[in-house]
Formats: C-alpha cells, sequence, structure tokens
C-alpha cells in the first residue's frame, strides 16, 4: 500500500509551478529567460503534466501520482537535455554554435525545479497494510 505524504506534494507542485517563472537561461543582450522564453512547448507540456499531478492528487490516487511523478523525472532531464543542445546548436553554423554556447549560461530556476521534482518523487512511500487483530 503507498502512503502518500501531501505535504511534499503541495511543496513539489508549489516549487515546480513557480520554476517556470524563474530564470532558466542568462542570455546576453536580452537578459534572462524563463522557461516560456526559452522553448514554449517545454513550458506546456511541463505545466500539462503538473495540472494532471494536480488532478491525480484531489483524487488521492498515490499509485498515479507515484507514477506522474516519474514521468516529471524523466521530464525534467530531457528538458535540460533539449535545452542544452539547443543552445548549443542553435545556427548550422559551427564556430557560431561553440560561442552561442559559451555565451548562454544556465541559471538557478533548474535546481527549482529539480528540488520540486525530488519533493514529488519522494512523497509516495510503501506503507504496510494495518490487519485488525481478533482474538478468539
Amino acid at each position: 500500500m503507498l502512503v502518500l505524504n501531501k505535504f511534499r506534494a503541495w511543496l513539489g507542485i508549489l516549487l515546480c509551478t513557480v520554476a517556470g517563472f524563474c530564470p532558466m537561461l542568462k542570455v546576453p543582450i536580452k537578459g534572462n529567460w524563463n522557461l516560456y522564453q526559452s522553448d514554449a512547448r517545454l513550458f506546456l507540456i511541463t505545466y500539462a503534466l503538473l495540472a494532471l499531478s494536480v488532478l491525480i492528487l484531489f483524487i488521492r490516487k498515490a499509485g498515479a501520482f507515484r507514477f506522474i511523478s516519474s514521468v516529471m523525472a524523466i521530464w525534467y532531464v530531457l528538458a535540460v537535455i533539449a535545452v542544452y543542445f539547443t543552445a548549443n546548436n542553435y545556427t548550422k553554423y559551427g564556430f557560431a554554435n561553440k560561442l552561442i554556447g559559451r555565451v548562454v549560461h544556465f541559471q538557478w530556476g533548474w535546481i527549482v525545479l529539480l528540488v520540486g521534482v525530488i519533493f514529488m518523487l519522494f512523497s509516495t512511500k510503501r506503507g504496510e497494510k494495518i490487519m485488525a487483530k481478533t482474538s478468539l
């Protein structure tokens, strides 16, 4: 039986929601970009996963929440890789890609998103079934 720690789950969802608006990339001249400015599809898919996790949390399905938390963790890894490769392969010219890759830096928003995903992942745990003892 799975036990869901709702405080950790809500805290993880809140941190993931806030992280979408935190600075994710530092781009010279243009400034800091959040998740929506770096890639709108990543932003929409991330928030769709968060909305689904809120729905699952409301209907109290611990197994489904554990699954969506692991999907969110996989999505975090894929998003970091996608943004990294987008920054390093922005143009078709190799010299320009190396130059852009050196000046575009990741910001602290990725850490906030990671902490939120970790809270979501560790909000469920295996619990023991409580058996009623009867004496005859």
